[in-house]
């Protein structure tokens, strides 16, 4: 049947989403209708929603950090059920083709990210309407809905005794942070890592780095303001290349012999990538690539720096597989070997939405996490 409910709909670049009732359609084949109880604001909506730089796609239900529960499924559905707790997750994992079955790839044929879609893999139609006008979806998930829904594929099903108001944030930035450091850097335990941008996948990464057991982890931000609070994510020592007349990769070599073990670039500057590349020590230093860089970036460095035995590598979703890993992430939460209380600075209800977009634009906020289930 379909269900009328409320969702938080963006009409038009950079106007206040505003919270209207919708109706949502049942699930189709190999389809999830889930109830969603809490959602968070990603720096990816608010780009989105801004649409700089990429193709407006209005009205739209944003949202993709969230934790619902699943209230019916469509056929072909066998692995959840109705009552099954999960994570929407923006990418999927089909399991069935090649990325899918590599240990080496997260990075489904069917199921990866396509921020241009807004309809439905199976059938091109969108599942939310408005008097019927279709209302289009964001990246598989548009969890800003009381009912959203998403292919199977894109659901991970974790312990339901996890609270959803803090596991919601694995769908996406500490997820990616996190998995860059330690399944992509892979550091040792008493090596150095230098992180580059202490936003909120950049504090990820400082707390990989500090479950691995590194023994220094440099943050570089060009905000002060943030150094403070990175102490919480395991950071020791702090770089603001704003204070410095020479290239930060120099500085950087100055204070660490040469060069760090490892660096993380979280920033999605292509001038930061570089340095994090250079600040990587010869004969073993790896830089992992996080931020998503503007289209028409150059990425450029000597070619001595890699015969020189540094090692440069990307990552998607920090290398998870979502239906694989992400459960395993919530146990680490529940045994406390995750802390995620740190990245959640607020929490607003749904009516209040648009108070957590205000809160990112301000830079006052890590993770503000959105009450829908208490509307």
């Amino acid at each position: 049947r379909v269900i009328k409910c409320k969702a938080a709909v963006a009409w038009a670049a950079g106007e206040p989403l505003k919270i209207e009732e919708v109706e949502v359609a049942p699930p189709q084949a190999m389809e999830v209708r889930v109830k969603i109880h809490y959602t968070a604001l990603c720096h990816t909506d608010l780009y989105f929603w801004e649409a700089k730089g990429q193709t407006p796609l209005f009205p739209r239900i944003l949202g993709h950090e969230a934790a619902g529960v699943v209230e019916s499924v469509g056929e072909g559905v066998t692995d959840l059920k109705e009552g099954d707790t999960v994570l929407p997750v923006f990418t999927g994992e089909c399991g069935e083709c090649r990325h899918c079955k590599s240990e080496e790839s997260n990075m489904c044929d069917l199921l990866r990210i396509n921020t241009d879609r807004g309809v439905m893999i199976s059938d091109g139609k969108s599942r939310f309407s408005i008097n019927g006008k279709p209302i289009y979806h964001f990246v598989g998930t548009s969890t800003f809905s009381e009912y959203t829904v998403t292919h199977v594929g894109s659901l991970a099903k974790i312990n339901p005794e996890a609270p959803l108001d803090k596991v919601c944030i694995l769908s996406c930035g500490v997820s990616t942070g996190m998995g860059a450091t330690l399944n992509v850097a892979k550091p040792k335990k008493g090596s150095s890592v230098a992180i580059f941008g202490l936003g909120g996948v950049g504090l990820a990464a400082a707390e990989g780095a500090r479950i691995a057991g590194a023994s220094r982890i440099i943050g570089i931000d060009l905000n002060s303001d943030r150094f403070e609070k990175a102490k919480l994510f395991g950071v020791t020592e702090f770089i603001n290349p704003l204070d410095y007349k020479k290239p930060i990769q120099e500085v950087i070599a100055e204070k660490t012999d040469g060069g760090v073990d490892y660096s993380i670039e979280c920033t999605g500057n292509v001038k930061a990538m570089i340095q994090a590349f250079e600040s990587c020590h010869d004969g073993w230093g790896v830089a992992v690539l996080v931020g998503v860089p503007h289209s028409d970036a150059v990425f450029a460095t000597s070619p001595v720096n890699f015969l020189n035995e540094r090692t440069l590598k990307g990552t998607f979703f920090g290398n998870y597989k979502p239906r694989t890993d992400l459960p395993g992430l919530v146990e680490l939460y529940l045994d406390k070997k995750l802390e995620l209380e740190k990245f959640i600075t607020h929490e607003v209800s749904f009516a209040d939405i648009n108070k957590a977009f205000d809160y990112m634009i301000k830079g006052e906020s890590l993770r503000c996490v959105i009450n829908v289930i208490g509307n």
